[in-house]
């Protein structure tokens, strides 16, 4: 898959890019996908305690993916999955206020799943995401 361009922002991406042997988002034509973003410091790769704190910040994670990838972040975000430890009341609140947050113009379509584990011991959020980049994939091929 030569002919995609990948990306991993400084700090955690490229530490992952190595570590792990992914890349933080993908641009295919005129959307970008992005691999699942924890609640993680970008810079040092520290988890927050709290899960709202999780929440939060991978919310600032996948609009700084987005954002490497060439795109204009959550704005253009249309499907989003995400992965809970635990999922309750508090995790899906915290959800929905960052959506009214980062998408007061749209709701995208959400998978919202609870599970048992995630990539790395401290996670309590994944959030992966599509978004559609019309102007950024006509900038690509110009």
């Amino acid at each position: 898959m030569s002919h995609l361009k990948y990306y991993a922002y400084d700090g955690v991406g490229q530490r992952n890019r190595a570590n792990f042997y992914y890349s933080q988002a993908v641009r295919v034509g005129d959307r970008i996908e992005c691999a699942g973003q924890g609640g993680w410091d970008p810079a040092t790769g520290e988890f927050y305690k709290e899960t709202n704190a999780q929440i939060d910040q991978a919310f600032r994670n996948v609009e700084l993916a987005l954002k490497n990838a060439g795109g204009k972040g959550w704005s253009q975000v249309y499907r989003v999955n995400s992965y809970h430890i635990p999922l309750n009341n508090e995790a899906l609140k915290a959800m929905v206020r960052n959506f009214r947050e980062y998408m007061p113009d749209h709701q995208p379509i959400w998978t919202c799943v609870g599970v048992t584990r995630l990539g790395e011991d401290d996670m309590r959020v994944e959030i992966e995401v599509v978004a559609h980049d019309p102007e950024g994939a006509a900038k690509e091929t110009a």
